[in-house]
């Protein structure tokens, strides 16, 4: 259950499942939609939901502390603002907006607030699509070379958006996520044969700058419903079919080879991807709620929202000109320095004089502070928190539910881990244990820390130990499991210690030692 209040606006169908599955959660508390048939549906389904027509009404309410918005798209931007105005967290189903120039207002008007911004691209937590971007990050599908979508139904038609608006931005948020890269250039066409004003069909073909090309086919006047994914790599290709019950996972190590210079089609049986069964929307519904208990950075933020928006206005542009193709605007050069082997996925912050190194993988939602230095091979998971000058060696990962505070430096090969009893066959994503590094603390090589801990500011881990429980400030531990030996200066000298006192023999600061609390004289400092 939530103690998070949220208001849903709009009760249409998919309205009705954000509804159903923050009711599960315990956060449903207002329903706002101005049709009367919808609030009476809200008043059966949810009898002790309080029903508002005006939505001004339902941001208003104190009780509300996060709006959800699943209204046509053309009210997006506007009650979003409204919400954000009033100082709410805000899930908007996509689009953000109906333009990047709105999406972009919002995500400003969000930070200055400091509110969540999330935008709905379920997608994101489908668990197909979440192992999908696994393989392809650790390049068990080889070079990517091309990806299709198509998602086509003999479904509801539209009649304020076309089937570019209405189906594609899921596709184009997916590629985005997979490809870690916007598009250099879009081409889009499309037909209007229902209405001369909205396209029910479109095809929109992308280029991207590390050769990578994609296309995305949608219509809602097709006979039969096909929702699929294909990422074809130099090494096994991947099919994601969100219609199949089971098995929606497959990979197919096809191969080329060639024979007297002639390319040959070497085919192999499909390999099943084993799935959690669980259902997106809960988890993308569970994930906002945990955000804005948390104040993370959503998965699916507002800037992720901006991106999506980008490359939708240059289809449309395209299509508008009969398929002539779009080049997108460069994005501004990026204030850090990364090598050109490096993987710097969409939806990450890296602050300014960062640098990051051979072979390293910042992943979506990471944020990474100034001044930074992480060397080759390391990994940087999603909604990781890294301070500012935090030095991370190489060959190190730090997963999902790690907090580096600034100043910290973690030795070659050290290992983090973030579930007490991993076990190959069975997800356990929802135990993640959070582990904390305080300002200063240093990891020696191959240290391990076992998560669910806290290392204390400027503690210092020794070369191969395994931290099993919390560490106090300034303490120096080693072993296996780890024990205090000693502790440190906040210099990175061992304190000689005396009847309750430390003293650094480099810097000359002093500490005050009593059982396993050590603290600085506020007179002491270091002499030069």
């Amino acid at each position: 259950m939530s103690n998070t209040g949220i208001a849903l606006l709009g009760f249409g169908q998919w309205g009705r499942n954000l509804a159903r599955n923050f009711s599960r959660l315990g956060a449903l508390r207002i329903v706002s939609d101005p049709d009367p048939r919808a609030l009476e549906a809200a008043s059966t389904a949810y009898p002790g939901v309080r029903l508002v027509a005006d939505p001004a009404e339902a941001v208003a309410d104190p009780a509300v502390e996060a709006c959800v918005i699943a209204t046509p798209a053309a009210l997006h931007h506007d009650l979003a603002r409204r919400a954000l105005e009033a100082r709410k967290d805000v899930f908007v189903e996509k689009p953000l907006a109906l333009t990047a120039k709105e999406g972009e207002a919002l995500v400003a008007l969000a930070e200055q607030r400091n509110r969540i911004l999330m935008v709905g691209h379920l997608l994101d937590y489908h668990p197909a699509i979440e192992r999908l971007g696994e393989l392809v990050a650790k390049g068990e599908l080889g070079k990517i070379q091309y990806v299709y979508s198509n998602r086509l139904n003999l479904g509801r038609i539209r009649t304020e958006e076309n089937a570019l608006w209405s189906f594609a931005p899921h596709d184009v948020h997916v590629l985005l996520r997979l490809l870690g890269e916007a598009p250099e250039e879009v081409a889009c066409q499309g037909g209007s044969y229902l209405n001369h004003q909205l396209a029910d069909v479109t095809m929109s073909v992308m280029t991207f700058a590390s050769g990578v090309r994609g296309h995305i086919f949608v219509s809602w006047l097709h006979p039969f419903k096909e929702q699929k994914l294909v990422v074809v790599g130099d090494r096994k290709m991947a099919v994601f079919d969100d219609t199949l019950a089971a098995d929606k996972l497959q990979l197919y190590p096809h191969r080329v080879d060639w024979i007297e210079r002639v390319p040959v089609a070497v085919k192999a049986d499909a390999e099943i991807v084993a799935l959690p069964e669980v259902e997106p929307l809960a988890q993308e519904c569970r994930h906002f709620l945990e955000c804005v208990a948390t104040r993370l950075r959503p998965r699916t933020d507002g800037r992720n929202g901006v991106e999506v928006l980008r490359v939708l206005e240059a289809c449309q542009q395209s299509l508008e000109s009969g398929g002539s193709p779009v080049r997108l605007a460069a994005a501004p050069a990026p204030r850090y320095y990364a090598h050109s082997t490096a993987t710097i996925d969409a939806g990450c912050e890296i602050g300014e004089g960062t640098k990051i190194w051979h072979y390293s993988h910042v992943m979506p939602g990471a944020r990474i502070g100034r001044g930074c230095n992480l060397g080759q091979n390391v990994l940087v998971a999603r909604d990781v928190v890294v301070g500012n000058n935090v030095k991370i060696q190489n060959n190190v990962s730090v997963y999902e539910g790690v907090v580096l505070e600034d100043d910290v430096f973690c030795g070659p090969s050290m290992v983090f881990t973030n579930v007490i009893n991993p076990r190959s066959h069975i997800s356990r994503k929802r135990e993640y244990r959070p582990t904390l590094v305080r300002r200063g603390a240093t990891l020696g090589a191959n240290a391990t820390l076992i998560c669910g801990h806290t290392v204390g500011r400027f503690a210092f881990i020794g070369a191969g130990a395994v931290v099993t429980k919390d560490v106090p400030d300034y303490a120096l531990v080693l072993g296996a499991p780890a024990r205090i030996a000693g502790w440190m200066c906040e210099c990175g000298v061992r304190l000689k210690v005396h009847r309750g006192r430390g003293a650094c023999p480099d810097c000359q600061r002093q500490y005050t030692i009593d059982g396993e609390r050590v603290e600085p004289f506020a007179e002491s400092g270091p002499t030069r």
